[in-house]
């Protein structure tokens, strides 16, 4: 069983829901990536999604963006990010999930990031912007290796494709709440939990929510009907407005502290 499945299977024992922050890896620069990542699974994060910076994104909104960005200007490279993970992983076995764009890892070469990637003790990998039709090259190479391949569920899949893609989930279902890019306005719940109840009665693995969540009311919220909660504008933006400032840590610890007691007191 993968760390991300043991993840879930003890959580749903425990009956709690998980907690899932993103930021993006290199912003402000990698050795501060790794700090924060130890940060997170200290205040209880259960799954960790990093963002591979990427200079051409069409899902992100302009805090994500704009912090992909800076990780580029740091000189952060996708060798770099993996370069940390393992580092990451000598200390904690809290499941890393890596997301971004399939171009870096094209470039990399689709097994060789394969094999590196299970060196460093990647858990998962959620590429937006490659369907599984055209996941050939890679998720052979994955599988091997036992890293899962999260794939997104958006309100406009037709119902015949989401069934589809949830028989072959990987690690868990990544439903995007709304339409549009990351953080652009508010969620709904109530339309979305009719959204996620329907896909839970076909998915095999767990489904966490992500996009628009930007509160600790937002996430208890979303985690009365879903399995995981995704966190990552919100997450970043604070990244963004203190990453030269010696009081990011405590403000980050703050906010993920937050959203960890929101979620755990549904």
């Amino acid at each position: 069983m993968s760390r991300i499945a043991e993840t879930f299977a003890r959580l749903k024992r425990e009956g709690r829901k998980a907690l899932i922050p993103f930021l993006t890896a290199g912003d402000p620069d990698l050795d501060t990536t790794e700090r924060l990542l130890h940060l997170l699974v200290e205040e209880g994060a259960d799954v960790i999604e990093l963002g591979i910076p990427f200079s051409d994104p069409m899902a992100d909104g302009p805090t994500i963006q704009e912090a992909s960005l800076r990780a580029l200007e740091s000189g952060t490279t996708l060798a770099g990010v993996l370069q940390t993970v393992e580092r990451v992983r000598q200390h904690t076995n809290t499941p890393i999930v890596l997301m971004g764009y399939y171009n870096p890892v094209l470039r990399f070469g689709p097994e060789r990031f394969a094999e590196r990637a299970a060196e460093a003790g990647v858990d998962g990998l959620l590429l937006v912007d490659l369907p599984p039709e055209e996941a050939g090259e890679l998720q052979p190479y994955l599988q091997q290796r036992q890293i899962d391949l999260v794939t997104l569920l958006a309100p406009t899949t037709p119902a015949e494709r989401r069934r589809q893609l949830a028989a072959g989930a990987e690690g868990y279902l990544y439903y995007v709440s709304m339409t549009g890019v990351t953080g652009s306005r508010q969620i709904d719940p109530t339309a979305i939990a009719v959204e996620v109840e329907e896909i839970r009665g076909f998915s095999r693995v767990p489904v966490a929510v992500g996009f628009g969540i930007t509160s600790p009311g937002d996430a208890a919220a979303v985690a009365r009907f879903a399995d995981g909660v995704v966190v990552g504008s919100a997450l970043v933006k604070i990244i963004g407005e203190h990453g030269a400032s010696p009081d990011l840590a405590e403000k980050v610890a703050a906010f993920v502290r937050a959203l960890r007691e929101g979620i755990d007191g549904v």
